[in-house]
């Protein structure tokens, strides 16, 4: 692809940025190594690891109701001081309904370690909904909430940068409290060479043409870098995108820690390898490994350096 390198987010607030440092944080799962849901000793040595390694106080998941998730991590959450982003996964209406469940039976207990409430992940790329029908789930989530805790929980989405980027989210703008916008070098077949400078490039068109539907900076809704990552050893290439722990490394010093410092706020897919999980079968009807895109190993060893 060819790069504008003209950068609304930057050209918006690179001004504050001589000292600023975006707030990091890790996906996790909701499965042990060998498939077994996690319990809450388990989330709280996740926390222990991953706070050890990054300093990290962050994690976001993707259904609050998958192996029970939300009432183990929560209490886990509270016990270590970390913050959690629960997820709702809309698609069908079954795991709308048991997602809103799990997390309004724990908001009001855990209100202050719930960072935020993500409706779908991935759904506008998938064709799930349209930007209007997203930006209904949003507004119904926002509603169902209202009273269940005295402090408001802020509702968002998280979609793959091109779907806000070429105007396909723009309903949700004005629905969302957050949107998180996933972008992945590695899944646009990029060089590591080029990786950082496209992870860049696609996270700045995303967030101005946002920026720009919202009316202003200052009237968009809070912005993320809902995921980005890079496979180690043992993962699958993808065109000119080499997986391996090396190349995991360099992305991370200077794609991560670079966005970081220009105050932009990211999640890392993932925090720990994830064994159990299935190949995939991507677009070109190859199978695709994805149980090793961890920071750190199933066993919660470090990789690489997480400290930036």
């Amino acid at each position: 692809m060819r790069f504008s390198l003209v950068a609304p987010l930057a050209l918006a607030v690179a001004p504050s940025l001589v000292s600023a440092t975006g707030t990091l944080g890790f996906a996790l799962g909701t499965k042990n190594a060998d498939g077994s849901c996690k319990q809450q000793p388990d989330y709280e040595a996740d926390f222990d690891a991953i706070s050890a390694a990054s300093g990290s106080k962050l994690v976001r998941g993707y259904s609050a109701s998958d192996c029970n998730s939300s009432t183990a991590i929560m209490p886990a959450a509270k016990a270590k001081g970390f913050q959690v982003v629960l997820g709702i996964w809309p698609d069908v209406q079954e795991s709308f309904d048991a997602d809103m469940a799990a997390i309004t039976a724990v908001a009001p207990q855990y209100a202050s370690n719930i960072y935020a409430v993500t409706v779908g992940s991935e759904t506008l790329y998938r064709g799930n909904f349209t930007g209007p029908q997203l930006a209904d789930k949003i507004n119904t989530v926002k509603s169902m909430l209202k009273g269940v805790t005295s402090t408001p929980i802020k509702v968002g989405t998280a979609d793959s940068w091109n779907k806000f980027a070429d105007g396909t989210g723009n309903a949700v703008v004005g629905a969302a409290d957050l949107i998180m916008v996933n972008a992945f070098a590695f899944w646009q077949g990029q060089a590591l060479n080029n990786a950082t400078k496209t992870y860049f490039d696609d996270v700045m068109q995303a967030f101005g043409h946002i920026q720009s539907i919202a009316g202003g900076v200052d009237k968009a809704p809070e912005l993320w870098n809902g995921e980005t990552g890079w496979p180690t050893d043992g993962g699958s290439d993808f065109g000119a995108a080499s997986a391996g722990t090396s190349n995991a490394a360099s992305y991370y010093k200077s794609a991560i820690c670079g966005m970081l410092a220009w105050d932009v706020n990211l999640f890392y897919f993932e925090a720990f390898d994830e064994p159990w999980k299935p190949d995939s079968i991507g677009d070109n009807g190859q199978p695709a490994d994805e149980k090793h895109w961890g920071a750190m190993t199933a066993t919660r060893g470090s990789k690489f350096s997480l400290k930036c």
